[in-house]
């Protein structure tokens, strides 16, 4: 098998349990929306918001797994085994620490935090029993990203995806059981989508932890964390807070504009939500891709492979590209169809139409920002993608959602015209980047290649 088969063939090992992965990830949400749907688009407009405040949240718990993703997959390439363990355990201790604050604060501060947002009087009640339920056990999805991102680095994406089939399969029975008290449960509705979805999470924590031990790294021996690896800490917060920035500047900008959404109306709120999760499925493959992608750069810039690094990622981008731009299409055609299978509401369903046939152009720039993000982060240049996110996401995405939405009132119409805007700037931008070769000498091997702990 030739250099460039073998890395192509590590690549669709990589991509495909991701994909699925990924894709039954989304489904997890989508399948709340679907069900609550049949109880009320208030529900699928409070659980809408609530999930963007839980969202934002679980971006803490990126910072290190964005390093630990990274590091690992250069240290795996250039076979140092000790540094891996060093980096998978000092992330499961940060993150242990980090989850347990975030579900404290979500679920005693979870009024506060939704009242900040301006959820309006009629969606409180719901909004705030599901973010005290789903925020309580976040420390659930801090540890199993944890887990994920270490098994994935490793080429073992394989077993995330089967825990989140089981997952799924709990989700569904949980949430027709408790949302519509089926099977002799109690009819709970909003209540019952956030039990049903803690539950789930609770499961996937527990079987990943299992699989973590028995088929990867099965200790974590007390010599190499004594002294403390304070170093691996350091490199972990190195690489993650400006990986993660990028992320938490997108996911703020999204807050605020959610918060512009809202005071256009609980159509507009509830047409956000059911465009969300219609379009998530149009760009799944094109995160599945990049995820697997960046891994196998980390390997071959791990290995002093810059120039074939740069060879997969354009192969990534075209694949994506050719992918997500047939699915755009279709989703937009029978967008009116998919629309109405969700509500009856003739608004909602209209605004959600037009959405989705502006979100055709959105997808071309955000293929290539999802490539390039990824991209870069694999060859550990993590600095650039945080500074063009700030600027354009904030200047653009949110300006112009401002300007266009709110002050020329096009509603949430407007905004999808400046998120297809802001896109689209930074698509430019993240291409000019990635076919500079700039990133070429920023792997962390080689500027690190000398320092081995223990």
């Amino acid at each position: 098998m030739s250099f460039k088969t073998g890395v192509r063939k590590e690549l669709t090992d990589l991509t495909t349990p991701i994909f699925i992965e990924m894709l039954l990830i989304m489904m997890l949400g989508a399948i709340d929306t679907v069900m609550l749907s049949r109880h009320s688009d208030n529900s699928v407009a409070a659980v809408g918001m609530v999930n963007q405040i839980v969202m934002f949240a679980f971006l803490v718990f990126e910072v290190i797994n964005l390093g630990t993703s990274v590091l690992c997959s250069q240290y795996i390439g250039a076979g140092r085994k000790k540094s891996v363990v060093q980096v998978v355990g000092v992330s499961l201790l940060v993150n242990i620490f980090l989850g347990l604050l975030i579900s404290a604060i979500l679920h005693f501060k979870a009024y506060d935090l939704l009242s900040l947002m301006g959820l309006r009087a009629e969606l409180m009640d719901e909004g705030l029993i599901y973010m005290q339920i789903v925020g309580a056990f976040a420390f659930f999805q801090a540890i199993s990203m944890t887990l994920s991102a270490s098994l994935r680095s490793a080429n073992k994406a394989f077993y995330p995806m089967m825990v989140i089939v089981v997952v799924n399969i709990l989700n569904i029975i949980g949430n027709y059981s408790l949302i519509f008290g089926k099977f002799g449960m109690p009819q709970l509705g909003v209540e019952g989508a956030a039990i049903s979805t803690a539950v789930a999470r609770g499961v996937s924590m527990v079987m990943l932890i299992v699989i973590h031990f028995k088929k990867y790294i099965p200790s974590f021996p007390l010599a190499y964390f004594k002294p403390f690896p304070f170093y691996e800490l350091k490199n972990l917060l190195k690489v993650g807070l400006p990986a993660a920035g990028e992320q938490l500047s997108y996911s703020s900008s999204q807050i605020v504009i959610t918060y512009l959404i809202n005071k256009t109306g609980n159509e507009a709120l509830a047409t956000r939500t059911y465009c969300a999760n219609i379009i998530m499925f149009v760009y799944l493959f094109s995160m599945a891709i990049a995820q697997g992608g960046a891994i196998c750069i980390g390997h071959l810039i791990g290995r002093g492979r810059p120039s074939a690094a740069f060879l997969l990622g354009k192969f990534v981008l075209k694949r994506s590209m050719v992918i997500v731009m047939t699915i755009s299409v279709i989703v937009a055609i029978f967008g009116k169809n998919i629309m109405s299978l969700l509500t009856s509401n003739p608004e909602i369903i209209r605004m959600g139409t037009i959405i989705l046939f502006i979100d055709v152009v959105l997808e071309v720039g955000r293929t290539i920002n999802i490539f390039g993000t990824n991209a870069l982060r694999g060859a550990g240049d993590v600095v650039y993608s945080f500074y063009v996110g700030l600027i354009f996401m904030w200047v653009v995405s949110v300006g112009c959602s401002y300007l266009f939405g709110i002050y020329f009132g096009w509603g949430i119409i407007g905004m999808w015209v400046a998120f297809t805007l802001d896109e689209s700037v930074r698509g430019v931008i993240y291409a000019r980047r990635w076919y500079s070769l700039k990133w070429m000498d920023k792997g962390f091997i080689k500027r690190t290649s000398t320092v081995e702990i223990g």
